[in-house]
């Protein structure tokens, strides 16, 4: 199970990062690249254990899982929209990803 998760975090991220690339081009399986691997990602960020027990690291948790989820909204997003909202949703995970990954680093640095 250690290595299965970020097995499936990495596949599902390349798969996020092709999917989001192609769809630019019209490809009609993109979206289904983009949902199936932005699905991974979430599994593997959902179970994925917390290393600490303090109240700020569960909260990062929870932000780190509605950027999981909302990663997967997007796949929504790219099937019913068939305009550019996606691209919004897109971004605002992007932006939960990416400050959770660096203060849930900096918090479980701080407890060690």
């Amino acid at each position: 199970m250690k290595q299965l998760i970020p097995a499936l975090f990495t596949v599902g991220a390349l798969m996020v990062l092709v999917g989001a690339a192609v769809y630019i081009t019209k490809w009609e399986y993109a979206p289904y690249i983009y949902t199936i691997g932005a699905g991974f990602v979430a599994l593997a960020q959902i179970n994925t254990p917390v290393k600490g027990k303090s109240k700020i690291l569960k909260r990062l948790r929870i932000q780190q899982i509605f950027g999981a989820l909302a990663l997967v909204l997007t796949g929504a997003f790219m099937f019913f929209t068939h305009g550019n909202d996606w691209i919004a949703c897109l971004t605002i995970a992007a932006i939960l990803e990416l400050y959770t990954a660096f203060r849930i680093q900096q918090e479980e640095a701080k407890e060690k």
